[in-house]
């Protein structure tokens, strides 16, 4: 059976303020959901949740995966019971190569037992096993030798964020604005990417976008509607659609309480740089 990502009346504060308001999304293994909203609605703020960022603080809900409390684990163990998140501005690591990190990663993920400083997959093995990922995603092998996203350009740092995907093969894969900063033809070449990995490990799928454009080439089953930290619609395809006619003021004046919300979150935005 293919497992499922639960989320249920999920609530979460940042700086104590309160950001999604009750959250629910269901998700299965080989399924591709869209999350779509204006910005500021809490889509970020859902990704960095689910998988433990520190600085989001869930106050109500659950999230299980196959039946285990995402909430009450470590963002590493999230990762080892099969969650991955693509972010939306990957972190440079000067010093740390591709290949080595890429390594480290995958001996955690798939060792989960595994204590710092142990054995690593043999280098041999793992070798073989990037430069045939590297071959299929049609990336240069120099790419590995390189520090991780030092340097890179937008399209590289959401090329390396396919190659982790496709080297880590997790139940579920969230992508936080993975369009961002790319113009077409890199949504073209990272998207493609993304279903071939996706289709081939049977992957279960969350884009979180607020354009169009990357969900004509990741092609989502179900969409879902987020406005002022709720789901206020979901549906298929045509909501995609009619997003891309009416724009989000159609949602806000069919959902005039959470169009509300999300005005006072736009007014009560803590400050820094954190996002939501």
């Amino acid at each position: 059976m293919s497992k499922v990502l639960q989320i249920e009346n999920l609530h979460v504060a940042i700086a104590g303020k309160e950001i999604l308001k009750g959250v629910d999304l269901t998700l299965r293994q080989g399924e591709v959901h869209a999350l779509m909203g204006p910005n500021g609605s809490g889509k970020s703020t859902l990704s960095y949740a689910l998988m433990g960022h520190p600085n989001y603080e869930v106050t109500e809900g659950t999230a299980t995966l196959d039946g285990v409390d995402l909430l009450g684990l470590e963002p590493d163990e999230r990762a080892k019971a099969g969650l991955f998140l693509a972010f939306q501005y990957p972190t440079s690591i000067p010093g740390v190569t591709v290949a080595n990190f890429l390594r480290h990663a995958v001996t955690n993920v798939r060792r989960p037992e595994r204590q710092e400083g142990h054995e690593l997959i043999p280098m041999r093995e793992f070798r073989k096993e990037l430069r045939g990922e590297m071959e299929d995603l049609g990336m240069d092998p120099e790419f590995a030798r390189r520090y991780l996203n030092e340097g890179f350009s937008g399209g590289e740092k959401k090329r390396a964020e396919v190659l982790q995907l496709a080297l880590l093969k997790p139940a579920f894969a969230i992508l936080d604005e993975t369009d961002s900063g790319l113009d077409i033809d890199a949504v073209r070449t990272v998207s493609e990417g993304v279903n071939r990995v996706a289709a081939r490990a049977g992957m279960g799928v969350l884009v979180i976008t607020h354009y169009q454009r990357i969900l004509n080439y990741i092609q989502p089953q179900f969409v879902h509607i987020l406005l002022g930290g709720k789901v206020v619609e979901s549906g298929g395809p045509e909501l995609v659609d009619l997003l891309e006619r009416e724009g989000y003021e159609w949602a806000r004046t069919k959902y005039p309480e959470a169009a509300k919300d999300e005005d006072e979150l736009e007014q009560r935005a803590p400050s820094g740089q954190l996002t939501f």
